[in-house]
């Protein structure tokens, strides 16, 4: 059987091309494979609920009548203890949940600690 004579270089043409091509689009052009496209569209979503909870977060703050003290002993406490006392308040509980939930907590602690 007789190959064209074109035949081995425009194949070599093609794979080289596809190759630069490949390299090209996930170096720069913004190609994701489906794994971090999903790690990505989830951190997102996450990130979008917590922007939901926390002001649920913060205004159940604001209607315990024990915020003043509860901010008070936030104030004197260690970062990493503050989380588990607005916990214990009840102010990460979500309304129709029985668990407080740590990430909203950390986050309403965030938006919490501007005001000391």
């Amino acid at each position: 059987m007789n190959t064209p004579e074109w035949l081995k270089p425009g194949l070599l043409g093609v794979g080289v091309g596809a190759v630069a091509l490949a390299i090209t689009g996930f170096t720069w052009g913004g190609w994701v494979t489906g794994t971090k496209a999903e790690v990505m569209a989830t951190n997102l979503a996450k990130a979008e609920v917590l922007a939901v909870l926390v002001p649920i977060c913060i205004e159940q703050s604001r209607l315990d009548p024990q915020s003043i003290a509860t901010l008070a002993v936030l104030k004197d406490t260690s970062r990493y203890q503050r989380n588990d006392i607005l916990m214990e308040a009840g102010w990460a509980t979500m309304p129709g949940s029985n668990e407080p939930n740590s990430n909203v907590a950390r986050a309403c602690m965030d938006q919490l600690a501007t005001l000391f």
